[in-house]
């Protein structure tokens, strides 16, 4: 059996859920398959290339749902999952049929794909957890913003941390895909110190201070919430905690960036605020407005590269409206 394997490319919970969907799936469903991996990315336009679920299976982890009757597996756990109400009304139709129910699952409640995967895989199908527990363990920190302080997450001294900035820097098509089987066979330690990986951590740790060093000359702070516009230095990516680094009162963080596929307004949320959770605004509902999505405290808007304009007016709208409404107040 050939299984193609379709995960939320340049990101480490999709790299991490497309391994333990893997190694579940060898160890579970048939230890003859054999695996592929194709990364997806949230992009205006079309997200989903029917041409390419060619699979005796066909799985997508970590992103949003697709009606194909192509795709036999399907997990996510993001709040915007579904891009049109067909397509929810499909995955709820499916749950009715128990073939499907036992191959597509979402559920919004847990902090990563990886750890929503090793709950299925464990509950439904007896997946052992032993051998992932670290794994899981880090997918959910770097997924969930679990850090222990903004420092710990923008200096980041641990291997999971490096594995994220390369993951998330890599231009290389078949690097991620070479890495995916690692994640569950060795400790991530190993996986950084493959001949293959090392080698690109310290030009992009120079990078990161570069990338530091910008936001820090083009962030403002006002009402609680950050903005900054860096599309006149293009960047594949960045560290998403740096604005929280800079400005640990803030609430909330927007970022306007540009890469070679993409314009894309980032919308967070700090990790280590002290407002109320419950008078913060669902970012996944303001992203969702402008087509995008995310989490309640995390999300991102994707625009075509060369709709900067656009995409600077809906970053202008999202600053006001919750600059508007700090919670600090």
């Amino acid at each position: 059996m050939r299984v193609r394997v379709f995960y939320h490319d340049k990101c480490f919970d999709g790299a991490c859920s497309a391994s333990l969907f893997t190694r579940f799936h060898r160890e579970c469903v048939d230890a003859a398959a054999e695996y592929e991996y194709h990364g997806l990315v949230h992009r205006a336009g079309a997200l989903f290339d029917e041409s390419e679920f060619t699979g005796d299976q066909n799985a997508i982890v970590d992103f949003k749902y697709s009606p194909s009757p192509k795709i036999t597996w399907w997990f996510d756990h993001h709040l915007s999952a579904f891009l049109t109400q067909q397509d929810q009304d499909h995955f709820k139709a499916c749950q009715r049929d128990l073939d499907c129910a036992e191959r597509k699952f979402f559920d919004p409640t847990y902090t990563s794909c990886t750890s929503f995967i090793a709950h299925i895989a464990s509950s439904h199908f007896g997946f052992n957890l032993a051998p992932v527990a670290d794994l899981v363990h880090w997918a959910n920190i770097v997924d969930g913003a679990l850090y222990d302080s903004p420092e710990a997450a923008v200096e980041m001294a641990e291997p999971a941390m490096k594995l994220t900035l390369i993951i998330e820097s890599s231009q290389d098509p078949v690097f991620i895909p070479r890495m995916i089987p690692l994640l569950t066979e060795m400790p991530l330690a190993e996986v950084l110190a493959q001949p293959f990986v090392a080698p690109l951590l310290q030009p992009l740790l120079a990078r990161h201070e570069e990338a530091l060093a910008l936001i820090r000359s083009r962030a403002e702070e006002r009402d609680g919430t950050i903005f900054f516009d860096i599309t006149d230095h293009p960047l594949e990516g960045f560290n998403k905690f740096i604005p929280y680094y800079l400005y640990p009162q803030a609430t909330y963080s927007i970022g306007l960036s540009k890469s070679s596929f993409r314009t894309k307004v980032a919308v967070g949320s700090n990790p280590w605020t002290k407002v109320d959770p419950m008078t913060m605004v669902n970012l996944a509902q303001i992203c969702e407005r402008y087509g995008g999505g995310g989490h309640a405290r995390v999300g991102a808007i994707s625009f075509p590269p060369d709709h900067e304009e656009k995409a600077r007016a809906a970053a202008a709208e999202i600053v006001a409206e919750l600059r508007s409404k700090n919670p600090a107040r």
